[in-house]
């Protein structure tokens, strides 16, 4: 079984789920409903329920394990039962594409502070030296303006505009897509599978 991650910064603690995480999750859609529907694709049925973040946590232990997903929940340093957001990496690929597709969202109360830029920069730190990946692509909608600015400030270069992207907020949606990548990668890793 592959070990939970467990990353530090100055203000921050980021790891995978862990089971007794259930409830601090769930605290934390339902904190933010409002605040992330905006941005978020249709809700599962059973969002807002316990049962749902349990089998959430099963779920992205899994993908963990496999090598396909891996999601990183955001809590204060001096409050580790509390989210306060997460990061998600999704559709790893390895091979000659080595890449993946990064997501986050920030509690309300969290936004402006600089949190999430300290913990994407430790997320994308790792994805590259740990998961020894090359390519991380993160996609945002035109109209969220402190989305962008926090990626360019990450080093993210817009490649392109794609016209109804994906389905968020009971419309299909526009999205700006864009990217970093690992300069220090090492050609002579890549993972064939």
């Amino acid at each position: 079984m592959t070990e939970p991650v467990s990353l530090a910064t100055q203000r921050l603690v980021l790891g995978t789920p862990r089971p007794h995480q259930a409830q601090a999750m769930l605290d934390f859609v339902t904190r933010n409903r409002a605040h992330l529907q905006r941005w978020n694709p249709p809700e599962p049925e059973g969002m807002y329920t316990l049962p749902h973040w349990q089998q959430a946590i099963e779920k992205n232990t899994a993908a963990f394990a496999a090598g396909t997903a891996i999601r990183l929940w955001i809590s204060p340093y001096d409050q580790p039962d509390t989210i306060i957001g997460s990061i998600g990496f999704s559709q790893i690929a390895r091979g000659p594409f080595c890449a993946c597709v990064m997501g986050y969202q920030i509690d309300a109360a969290s936004e402006g502070k600089g949190l999430m830029s300290e913990a994407l920069r430790a997320a994308i730190r790792y994805m590259f030296l740990e998961q020894g990946l090359h390519r991380i692509g993160a996609n945002y909608r035109p109209e969220n303006v402190r989305s962008g600015r926090l990626l360019a400030k990450l080093g993210f270069r817009i490649e392109g505009y794609a016209r109804n992207y994906l389905f968020i907020d009971g419309d299909w949606r526009d999205h700006i897509l864009t990217s970093v990548t690992n300069n220090d990668f090492d050609k002579n890793a890549i993972r064939m599978g």
